[in-house]
């Protein structure tokens, strides 16, 4: 069932976000396109912490993505691309969310949040790395008007990641 209204709630991930996210991506569907294994609990500790810092020195992250009950449902949000290979010193949005919530349109709708936020920080451009086998996201990163610019192959899984872009 879709989300009514035309809001979501994005929040800076807290301490106890990491423990949400650890359950949430617990899942091998979740992690399909993301080296397909679950990550510990301490990933999860530094990956929202690191989230934080982003937030105190760009004015974005990767939010915590919260249903209307204000429970975690995921992540979206921008952040600097964070590998040596691909899209280097861009920012990218990105967002991964529970299999529960998936097809309910919170991608897209928080997408488009943070596009919001990104401008209004005055961020310029911003790009979306997706696995070309990744259906789903691709569908929202079209959703959003971006375009197809670039293709990078992952120098660990030697898989091919679509780069698109957006000028904002």
């Amino acid at each position: 069932m879709p989300i009514s209204g035309a809001s979501v709630q994005l929040r800076v991930p807290i301490p106890e976000d990491a423990a949400a996210w650890h359950r949430l991506f617990d899942d091998p569907d979740v992690m399909e396109f993301h080296g397909g294994a679950s990550h510990d609990l301490a990933h999860y500790e530094e990956f929202t912490a690191r989230q934080r810092a982003h937030h105190d020195h760009i004015g974005v992250c990767l939010y915590t993505l919260l249903d209307a009950a204000g429970e975690p449902v995921g992540f979206t949000g921008a952040q600097p691309w964070p590998h040596e290979w691909g899209p280097k010193g861009e920012i990218e949005i990105g967002w991964r969310l529970g299999r529960a919530h998936w097809g309910r349109g919170y991608a897209t709708l928080a997408a488009e949040t943070t596009l919001e936020r990104a401008r209004a920080v005055g961020i310029r451009h911003v790009v979306a790395m997706v696995a070309e086998e990744n259906a789903r996201s691709i569908a929202v990163i079209q959703r959003l008007g971006m375009k197809e610019s670039e293709t990078y192959v992952s120098p660990v899984s030697k898989t091919r990641g679509l780069c698109f872009r957006l000028d904002l």
